[in-house]
């Protein structure tokens, strides 16, 4: 058996939780190695919306370990990986999207697995996020799925998930009715764990997981949003450019549906993506739950400080957790500059999110007002 999914998510009742005692360091901790490097440009400058949903800079430092309380052992180096990573075509009734699928060499016949689901930024491929995130790495470490849903070109010129479109927002419509779909083939495919399923994503992909949660809060368990945008903070491409530059307000949409635990990274200085939209996708995911306020700051040695808020409900449960990276732009942080479009320095998106979705196993989904 391998460790945080395996050791942790089937073993997630006897875990402490975050928001019942602790700190920021009780779950995950970690060692940076390496020297800072200037930050140097990624890709060219943003010719249209879609490209500036993604920034044209990144930092180019990496190197890095973690440790994990689970376990002793480190995430394995991309090289050592050993599962299989293979694309499978997909077509319902809602279109048709292929979507990549990590399989790591730990698993074993008949272990249902957790499975997460990636959706990619604009510009980015699933190879692309994978490479970047380090997800199939963690996997590969802790035995759980990962798939990565690919959006095509003839849906958006710059492969963004049409997540400001009104059909685009609507559970079994448009593009959520994609990904959900997505998600049920790879558990008809694969022994799935039904209650450790969830959804993360950076950019156009975190509003769309966003909006995931919101639509489909009996199917994922939990939700990770990075530098995205609320469900219904825009409905076209005008106001899609306004909730970029400073937030929906008032016009977020009360979607009307539950809400399901969210964890949330943005960095302070994104100049894609305002930070404002950070606090509305947590307001949105807390809904009218009662919860008690936490935060605290803290820093990676020798990276990026940060402040780490928890909402907690009466059961003790924390149900939204949110990150502002203090220096960091458009990009996923503690990400790897094998990909585009992350900040090494940061404190680790990837595991912090693993770690959050370790506690919500099989949970009910949060009340709606």
């Amino acid at each position: 058996m391998t460790q945080l999914f395996r050791a942790g998510m089937i073993g997630a009742s006897r875990m402490p939780r975050a928001g019942r005692g602790g700190d920021a360091g009780t779950f995950v901790q970690r060692t940076l190695k390496g020297d800072t490097a200037d930050v140097v440009p990624r890709r060219p400058p943003p010719s249209s919306l879609f490209d500036g949903m993604m920034s044209d800079f990144q930092d180019a430092f990496d190197s890095f370990q973690y440790f994990n309380p689970f376990t002793v052992a480190q995430p394995v180096p991309a090289a050592a990986a050993r599962g299989t990573f293979t694309e499978v075509p997909f077509a319902d009734g809602a279109g048709r999207r292929a979507y990549k699928l990590y399989v790591p060499a730990c698993a074993e016949a008949g272990v249902a697995l957790p499975l997460v689901v990636m959706l990619h930024g604009c510009t980015q491929s699933p190879d692309d996020f994978a490479a970047g995130t380090r997800m199939n790495d963690w996997a590969e470490r802790d035995g759980f799925l990962v798939c990565y849903p690919a959006q095509t070109s003839a849906a958006n010129g710059q492969r963004c998930w049409n997540w400001f479109k009104g059909t685009d927002q609507k559970r079994d419509s448009g593009e959520p009715a994609l990904i959900a779909g997505i998600t049920r083939d790879v558990m008809a495919r694969r022994l799935v764990d039904p209650a450790r399923v969830y959804v993360a994503g950076l950019s156009a992909g975190g509003a769309l997981a966003a909006t995931m949660g919101q639509r489909y809060p009996d199917l994922y368990a939990a939700v990770g949003v990075h530098s995205g945008l609320a469900c219904g903070a825009a409905h076209d491409v005008n106001s899609a450019f306004a909730a970029m530059r400073a937030g929906a307000g008032p016009h977020v949409s009360d979607t009307g549906a539950a809400a399901v635990p969210a964890i949330v990274f943005h960095g302070d200085r994104d100049s894609t993506v305002h930070p404002v939209n950070a606090d509305e996708v947590a307001a949105q995911a807390v809904r009218a739950a009662a919860v008690d306020t936490t935060s605290e700051d803290g820093a990676v040695p020798g990276g990026r400080a940060y402040r780490r808020t928890r909402r907690v409900d009466a059961a003790g449960r924390t149900v939204v957790e949110q990150w502002i990276v203090h220096g960091s732009g458009h990009a996923w942080s503690g990400g790897s500059t094998a990909g585009s479009y992350t900040d090494p320095q940061g404190p680790d998106a990837s595991g912090e999110m693993l770690r959050f979705f370790a506690e919500h196993v099989g949970v009910a989904p949060l009340a709606s007002s």
